[in-house]
Protein backbone atom coordinates (compact mmCIF):
# COMPACT_ATOMS: atom_id res chain seq x y z
CA UNK A 1 0.00 0.00 0.00
CA UNK A 2 1.31 3.42 -0.99
CA UNK A 3 1.00 5.98 1.97
CA UNK A 4 1.36 9.94 1.10
CA UNK A 5 4.24 11.39 2.61
CA UNK A 6 3.96 13.60 5.74
CA UNK A 7 6.55 15.14 7.44
CA UNK A 8 6.11 15.59 11.15
CA UNK A 9 7.82 18.24 12.82
CA UNK A 10 10.46 17.31 15.01
CA UNK A 11 9.73 17.09 18.85
CA UNK A 12 11.42 19.78 21.30
CA UNK A 13 15.07 19.28 21.05
CA UNK A 14 17.40 18.46 24.21
CA UNK A 15 20.63 20.01 24.05
CA UNK A 16 23.49 17.47 23.28
CA UNK A 17 26.90 18.25 24.64
CA UNK A 18 29.33 17.26 21.19
CA UNK A 19 32.42 18.70 19.78
CA UNK A 20 33.69 18.43 16.60
CA UNK A 21 37.32 18.47 17.66
CA UNK A 22 38.51 18.11 13.91
CA UNK A 23 37.85 18.16 10.29
CA UNK A 24 39.49 17.51 7.05
CA UNK A 25 38.75 17.06 3.48
CA UNK A 26 40.83 14.90 0.11
CA UNK A 27 40.81 15.55 -3.53
CA UNK A 28 41.67 12.96 -5.86
CA UNK A 29 44.50 14.02 -7.80
CA UNK A 30 42.61 13.53 -11.74
CA UNK A 31 40.99 17.24 -12.32
CA UNK A 32 38.56 16.73 -15.30
CA UNK A 33 36.78 20.12 -15.82
CA UNK A 34 33.61 20.83 -17.87
CA UNK A 35 36.23 21.83 -20.90
CA UNK A 36 37.30 18.41 -21.06
CA UNK A 37 33.91 16.85 -20.88
CA UNK A 38 33.30 19.28 -23.60
CA UNK A 39 35.47 17.95 -26.07
CA UNK A 40 34.96 14.05 -24.96
CA UNK A 41 31.36 13.93 -25.34
CA UNK A 42 31.32 16.35 -29.26
CA UNK A 43 29.58 19.28 -27.21
CA UNK A 44 30.28 23.04 -28.15
CA UNK A 45 32.19 24.95 -25.34
CA UNK A 46 30.30 25.84 -22.67
CA UNK A 47 27.98 23.23 -22.96
CA UNK A 48 28.77 21.19 -19.81
CA UNK A 49 29.38 23.72 -17.40
CA UNK A 50 25.98 25.40 -18.59
CA UNK A 51 23.95 22.41 -17.78
CA UNK A 52 25.49 21.22 -14.94
CA UNK A 53 26.90 24.06 -13.24
CA UNK A 54 29.87 22.50 -12.47
CA UNK A 55 33.66 23.89 -13.53
CA UNK A 56 35.71 21.51 -12.54
CA UNK A 57 35.34 17.75 -10.77
CA UNK A 58 37.76 15.32 -9.54
CA UNK A 59 37.48 11.38 -10.83
CA UNK A 60 39.71 9.17 -8.08
CA UNK A 61 40.67 6.08 -10.32
CA UNK A 62 41.59 3.50 -6.89
CA UNK A 63 38.73 2.93 -4.23
CA UNK A 64 37.07 5.20 -1.62
CA UNK A 65 39.03 3.55 0.91
CA UNK A 66 42.18 5.08 0.52
CA UNK A 67 40.98 8.60 -0.42
CA UNK A 68 38.94 8.40 2.93
CA UNK A 69 41.99 7.46 5.25
CA UNK A 70 43.56 10.62 3.66
CA UNK A 71 40.75 12.92 5.07
CA UNK A 72 40.88 11.22 8.27
CA UNK A 73 44.54 12.06 8.60
CA UNK A 74 43.85 15.34 7.79
CA UNK A 75 40.80 15.40 10.37
CA UNK A 76 43.23 13.62 13.10
CA UNK A 77 46.03 16.43 12.30
CA UNK A 78 43.39 19.35 12.96
CA UNK A 79 42.04 17.72 16.57
CA UNK A 80 45.96 17.24 17.26
CA UNK A 81 45.05 13.62 18.02
CA UNK A 82 46.30 10.14 16.40
CA UNK A 83 44.39 6.91 15.49
CA UNK A 84 45.33 5.74 19.16
CA UNK A 85 43.25 8.45 20.14
CA UNK A 86 40.02 7.35 18.51
CA UNK A 87 37.81 4.47 20.02
CA UNK A 88 35.13 4.18 17.41
CA UNK A 89 35.21 4.39 13.56
CA UNK A 90 32.18 5.20 11.30
CA UNK A 91 32.02 5.32 7.55
CA UNK A 92 29.28 7.44 6.26
CA UNK A 93 29.06 6.53 2.24
CA UNK A 94 26.86 6.51 -0.34
CA UNK A 95 29.16 4.57 -2.72
CA UNK A 96 30.50 0.85 -1.87
CA UNK A 97 33.71 -0.15 -2.20
CA UNK A 98 32.33 -3.70 -2.44
CA UNK A 99 29.43 -5.31 -1.92
CA UNK A 100 30.83 -7.12 1.65
CA UNK A 101 32.39 -6.50 3.88
CA UNK A 102 31.59 -2.69 4.96
CA UNK A 103 33.37 0.29 3.89
CA UNK A 104 34.02 0.93 7.55
CA UNK A 105 36.49 -2.69 8.01
CA UNK A 106 37.99 -1.49 4.48
CA UNK A 107 38.68 2.05 5.84
CA UNK A 108 39.80 0.31 9.31
CA UNK A 109 42.62 -1.84 7.32
CA UNK A 110 43.84 1.12 5.31
CA UNK A 111 44.16 3.09 8.43
CA UNK A 112 45.63 0.18 9.95
CA UNK A 113 43.38 0.55 13.22
CA UNK A 114 43.77 -1.41 16.14
CA UNK A 115 40.60 -3.68 16.90
CA UNK A 116 38.11 -0.53 18.00
CA UNK A 117 34.96 -1.47 16.78
CA UNK A 118 33.96 0.39 12.90
CA UNK A 119 30.44 -0.06 11.40
CA UNK A 120 28.72 2.18 8.62
CA UNK A 121 25.63 4.28 8.63
CA UNK A 122 24.51 4.62 4.98
CA UNK A 123 22.37 6.64 3.81
CA UNK A 124 23.56 8.08 0.35
CA UNK A 125 24.08 11.91 0.69
CA UNK A 126 22.73 12.25 4.09
CA UNK A 127 25.20 9.56 5.37
CA UNK A 128 27.26 12.22 7.06
CA UNK A 129 24.82 13.79 9.35
CA UNK A 130 23.05 10.41 9.81
CA UNK A 131 26.17 9.58 11.75
CA UNK A 132 26.42 12.72 13.81
CA UNK A 133 22.96 12.20 15.21
CA UNK A 134 24.00 8.76 16.62
CA UNK A 135 27.73 9.99 17.86
CA UNK A 136 25.97 12.61 20.25
CA UNK A 137 23.72 10.51 21.40
CA UNK A 138 26.59 7.43 22.22
CA UNK A 139 28.91 10.18 23.12
CA UNK A 140 26.69 11.55 25.68
CA UNK A 141 25.95 8.02 26.90
CA UNK A 142 29.38 7.69 27.80
CA UNK A 143 29.68 4.83 24.87
CA UNK A 144 32.93 6.24 23.07
CA UNK A 145 34.64 9.31 23.82
CA UNK A 146 36.15 10.42 20.15
CA UNK A 147 34.73 9.11 17.24
CA UNK A 148 35.72 9.37 13.74
CA UNK A 149 33.18 10.06 11.11
CA UNK A 150 34.62 9.16 7.28
CA UNK A 151 32.28 9.88 4.38
CA UNK A 152 34.11 9.01 0.81
CA UNK A 153 32.52 8.61 -1.97
CA UNK A 154 33.52 7.20 -5.70
CA UNK A 155 30.90 7.56 -7.92
CA UNK A 156 32.54 8.46 -11.21
CA UNK A 157 33.09 4.48 -11.76
CA UNK A 158 29.28 4.58 -12.15
CA UNK A 159 27.97 7.26 -14.90
CA UNK A 160 26.25 7.10 -17.35
CA UNK A 161 27.28 9.89 -19.70
CA UNK A 162 24.95 9.99 -22.15
CA UNK A 163 22.75 12.05 -19.31
CA UNK A 164 24.38 14.61 -18.81
CA UNK A 165 22.23 16.82 -16.38
CA UNK A 166 22.69 13.27 -14.22
CA UNK A 167 26.26 12.46 -14.26
CA UNK A 168 28.18 15.77 -15.17
CA UNK A 169 27.34 17.11 -11.55
CA UNK A 170 28.94 14.31 -10.12
CA UNK A 171 32.79 14.39 -8.43
CA UNK A 172 34.75 12.19 -6.37
CA UNK A 173 36.14 13.18 -2.64
CA UNK A 174 36.54 12.32 1.22
CA UNK A 175 35.61 14.06 4.42
CA UNK A 176 36.21 13.57 7.98
CA UNK A 177 35.53 14.79 11.52
CA UNK A 178 36.89 14.07 14.66
CA UNK A 179 34.03 13.89 17.33
CA UNK A 180 33.90 13.83 20.85
CA UNK A 181 32.47 15.55 23.96
CA UNK A 182 31.88 19.14 24.84
CA UNK A 183 33.38 19.32 28.04
CA UNK A 184 32.87 23.16 29.09
CA UNK A 185 33.26 24.58 25.92
CA UNK A 186 29.49 25.42 25.06
CA UNK A 187 29.62 23.33 21.79
CA UNK A 188 26.19 21.14 21.19
CA UNK A 189 24.06 19.41 18.54
CA UNK A 190 20.88 22.22 19.21
CA UNK A 191 18.35 19.84 17.68
CA UNK A 192 18.61 17.80 14.39
CA UNK A 193 15.76 15.64 12.55
CA UNK A 194 15.33 13.57 9.39
CA UNK A 195 12.66 12.43 7.60
CA UNK A 196 12.31 9.29 4.92
CA UNK A 197 9.83 10.01 1.80
CA UNK A 198 10.10 6.33 0.11
CA UNK A 199 7.16 7.05 -2.40
CA UNK A 200 11.11 8.59 -4.34
CA UNK A 201 12.82 5.37 -3.41
CA UNK A 202 13.30 4.85 -6.44
CA UNK A 203 13.58 8.54 -8.31
CA UNK A 204 17.92 8.19 -7.65
CA UNK A 205 19.17 5.12 -7.79
CA UNK A 206 22.16 2.26 -8.72
CA UNK A 207 19.66 -0.40 -9.33
CA UNK A 208 22.56 -3.17 -9.61
CA UNK A 209 24.73 -4.44 -6.84
CA UNK A 210 22.28 -6.49 -4.90
CA UNK A 211 20.23 -9.30 -4.74
CA UNK A 212 17.43 -8.01 -6.45
CA UNK A 213 19.69 -7.72 -9.88
CA UNK A 214 22.35 -10.13 -8.90
CA UNK A 215 24.06 -10.81 -12.17
CA UNK A 216 23.16 -14.99 -11.86
CA UNK A 217 19.42 -14.16 -11.34
CA UNK A 218 19.00 -11.95 -14.32
CA UNK A 219 18.05 -12.48 -18.13
CA UNK A 220 19.14 -9.19 -18.86
CA UNK A 221 22.61 -7.34 -19.44
CA UNK A 222 24.15 -6.02 -15.90
CA UNK A 223 26.07 -2.91 -16.94
CA UNK A 224 22.97 -0.76 -17.13
CA UNK A 225 22.40 -1.51 -13.75
CA UNK A 226 25.37 -0.86 -12.34
CA UNK A 227 25.00 3.15 -13.85
CA UNK A 228 23.46 5.91 -11.73
CA UNK A 229 20.12 6.80 -12.62
CA UNK A 230 17.90 9.67 -11.32
CA UNK A 231 14.89 11.75 -12.28
CA UNK A 232 16.02 14.58 -10.85
CA UNK A 233 12.61 17.19 -11.52
CA UNK A 234 11.05 14.57 -9.47
CA UNK A 235 13.20 14.62 -6.84
CA UNK A 236 13.56 18.27 -6.92
CA UNK A 237 9.70 18.74 -6.21
CA UNK A 238 9.04 16.01 -3.84
CA UNK A 239 12.02 17.86 -1.95
CA UNK A 240 10.93 21.12 -2.39
CA UNK A 241 7.38 20.40 -1.15
CA UNK A 242 8.73 19.42 2.18
CA UNK A 243 11.92 21.13 2.74
CA UNK A 244 9.92 24.35 4.23
CA UNK A 245 7.91 22.55 6.56
CA UNK A 246 10.97 20.61 7.26
CA UNK A 247 13.05 23.37 8.10
CA UNK A 248 9.95 25.35 10.31
CA UNK A 249 10.18 22.65 12.90
CA UNK A 250 14.04 21.84 12.79
CA UNK A 251 14.46 25.51 13.22
CA UNK A 252 11.86 25.77 16.29
CA UNK A 253 12.76 22.82 17.81
CA UNK A 254 16.45 23.89 17.99
CA UNK A 255 15.00 27.55 19.47
CA UNK A 256 16.71 29.79 16.53
CA UNK A 257 15.26 31.83 13.49
CA UNK A 258 16.95 31.55 10.42
CA UNK A 259 18.59 35.02 9.82
CA UNK A 260 20.35 34.58 13.42
CA UNK A 261 22.26 31.44 11.79
CA UNK A 262 25.43 32.84 10.34
CA UNK A 263 26.83 30.09 8.47
CA UNK A 264 24.79 27.34 6.71
CA UNK A 265 26.10 24.75 5.14
CA UNK A 266 23.78 22.31 2.81
CA UNK A 267 24.34 19.37 1.18
CA UNK A 268 26.18 20.15 -2.66
CA UNK A 269 23.40 18.29 -4.86
CA UNK A 270 23.38 20.53 -7.61
CA UNK A 271 23.69 24.02 -8.72
CA UNK A 272 19.23 24.70 -8.76
CA UNK A 273 19.39 23.13 -5.45
CA UNK A 274 21.52 25.74 -3.47
CA UNK A 275 19.80 28.54 -6.08
CA UNK A 276 16.55 27.28 -4.55
CA UNK A 277 17.45 27.13 -1.22
CA UNK A 278 18.99 30.45 -0.86
CA UNK A 279 16.00 32.24 -2.87
CA UNK A 280 13.01 30.14 -0.81
CA UNK A 281 14.68 30.91 2.22
CA UNK A 282 16.04 34.37 1.68
CA UNK A 283 19.46 33.24 2.49
CA UNK A 284 22.45 36.20 2.01
CA UNK A 285 24.91 34.55 -0.16
CA UNK A 286 27.91 34.76 2.72
CA UNK A 287 25.42 32.90 4.71
CA UNK A 288 25.71 29.93 2.47
CA UNK A 289 28.97 27.21 2.13
CA UNK A 290 28.93 26.40 -2.02
CA UNK A 291 32.03 24.49 -3.39
CA UNK A 292 29.69 22.94 -5.84
CA UNK A 293 31.44 24.59 -8.95
CA UNK A 294 34.84 23.48 -7.76
CA UNK A 295 34.00 20.11 -6.69
CA UNK A 296 30.57 18.74 -7.86
CA UNK A 297 28.44 16.92 -6.02
CA UNK A 298 30.79 13.95 -3.94
CA UNK A 299 27.71 12.39 -2.78
CA UNK A 300 27.87 11.76 0.95
CA UNK A 301 31.19 13.25 0.86
CA UNK A 302 29.50 16.44 -0.01
CA UNK A 303 28.19 18.19 2.84
CA UNK A 304 31.29 17.04 5.63
CA UNK A 305 33.53 18.87 2.68
CA UNK A 306 31.77 21.27 2.54
CA UNK A 307 31.77 21.86 6.30
CA UNK A 308 35.61 21.50 6.44
CA UNK A 309 36.17 24.26 3.84
CA UNK A 310 33.61 26.59 6.07
CA UNK A 311 35.90 25.48 9.12
CA UNK A 312 39.52 26.09 7.27
CA UNK A 313 38.48 29.30 5.60
CA UNK A 314 37.00 31.00 9.13
CA UNK A 315 33.55 31.59 7.83
CA UNK A 316 32.81 29.35 10.32
CA UNK A 317 34.27 29.96 14.15
CA UNK A 318 34.32 28.91 16.98
CA UNK A 319 30.78 29.65 18.88
CA UNK A 320 28.83 30.34 15.95
CA UNK A 321 25.42 28.57 15.13
CA UNK A 322 25.20 26.64 11.51
CA UNK A 323 22.43 24.77 9.97
CA UNK A 324 23.48 21.37 8.55
CA UNK A 325 20.76 20.51 5.87
CA UNK A 326 20.49 18.23 2.61
CA UNK A 327 18.65 15.56 1.10
CA UNK A 328 19.56 12.82 0.07
CA UNK A 329 18.28 9.29 -2.41
CA UNK A 330 15.43 7.23 -0.36
CA UNK A 331 14.22 10.15 -0.52
CA UNK A 332 15.39 11.52 2.64
CA UNK A 333 15.63 15.03 4.07
CA UNK A 334 18.32 15.93 7.39
CA UNK A 335 18.95 18.74 9.02
CA UNK A 336 20.57 19.89 12.38
CA UNK A 337 21.24 22.83 14.05
CA UNK A 338 25.25 23.06 15.49
CA UNK A 339 27.27 25.62 18.02
CA UNK A 340 30.40 24.79 16.59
Amino acid sequence: MRHTASVVPPPPARRRPLRILGTGSALPAEVLTSAELDRQLGLSPGTVEKRTGVRVRYVHRGNAAVLGAEAAHRALAAAGLGLDDVDCLIAASGTPDQAMPSNSSLLHRELGLRSIPAFDIGASCLGFLFALDTVACLIEAGRYRRVLIVSSDVASCGLDWSKLEASGIFGDGAAAAVVGPAEDTGSALLASAFATLSEGAHLCEIPGGGSRHHPGRIDEPFLPLALFRMDGKAVFRLAGEHLPGFLDGLLAAAGVRLAEIPVVVPHQASHHALQYLRRRFRLRREQVIDVFAEQGNQVGASLPSALDVAIRTGRLRRGDTALLVGTGAGVHLGGAVLCY
